[in-house]
Order: structure tokens, then C-alpha cells, then sequence
């Protein structure tokens, strides 16, 4: 793939978060993708910051967006190969100080495969 159809993955990724269209969100990563978070980590312990699969992602993310409605993600760059996109936005929820957060999702035949956060 070329760098601006995986950027434009990336995109479709936020836009479908700050919608909360958990569907649209999930048909962007592969049936066995894994998603790692340092917030993971805190609110499910058990998984030790990390998991697999469209259920498990399901599960996370809905399960931020009851906690969390307010949530929304403002894009300050993207920067991507054939493989990967690394971005970088900020985090929002009312109430809360913005926080900044690096993301990178590693992309195989148009689906994401793995994705990873970093917060700064």
C-alpha cells in the first residue's frame, strides 16, 4: 500500500472513534488484530495492557465510551510508510487535562493488525 491510503486508514480509525461508530471502528483491524494501552492496563489489569481480537477490542472501546462520552481525539499529525502510521493527537474529555498520546497501527492487507498507544 501506499503511504497516503495508510494515513487515510488512520483517518477513517478517528473519525469512526470520535463518532463512537464502534462498527466502522472494528472493520478497519483483521479478525485476530491486538490493541495495547497503557489504560488497558489500569481499568482491565488482567490484560496487562493488552488485547486480541474484535471482541475484546469491542468490549475495551465501548466500554470507554459509556465511561468516558465526552471522549474525543483531535489528530496533530500523521506520519506514515507502506506499513505503518504513526500519529499523534491529543486527548479529550471534559473535565480531565488534555493529554497527549502517540499511536502507531501496523497495517496488512488494508486492515490494521496491530495497534499500540503511548502516552506522553
Amino acid at each position: 500500500m501506499q503511504p497516503r491510503d495508510i494515513e487515510y486508514i488512520a483517518m477513517q480509525w478517528f473519525e469512526a472513534f470520535n463518532a463512537k461508530q464502534l462498527n466502522k471502528l472494528l472493520d478497519l483491524y483483521a479478525g485476530d488484530a491486538e490493541h495495547f494501552s497503557p489504560k488497558l492496563k489500569v481499568h482491565k489489569p488482567e490484560t496487562n495492557g493488552l488485547v486480541r481480537g474484535r471482541a475484546a477490542m469491542q468490549e475495551w472501546w465501548q466500554g470507554a465510551f459509556d465511561r468516558l462520552p465526552t471522549l474525543k481525539y483531535k489528530v496533530k499529525t500523521l506520519t506514515a510508510n507502506e506499513y505503518r502510521v504513526f500519529s499523534e493527537y491529543t486527548r479529550m474529555v471534559e473535565g480531565e487535562p488534555d493529554m497527549e498520546v502517540a499511536e502507531v497501527f501496523d497495517i496488512k492487507e488494508g486492515k490494521i493488525v496491530f495497534s499500540r498507544v503511548y502516552h506522553g
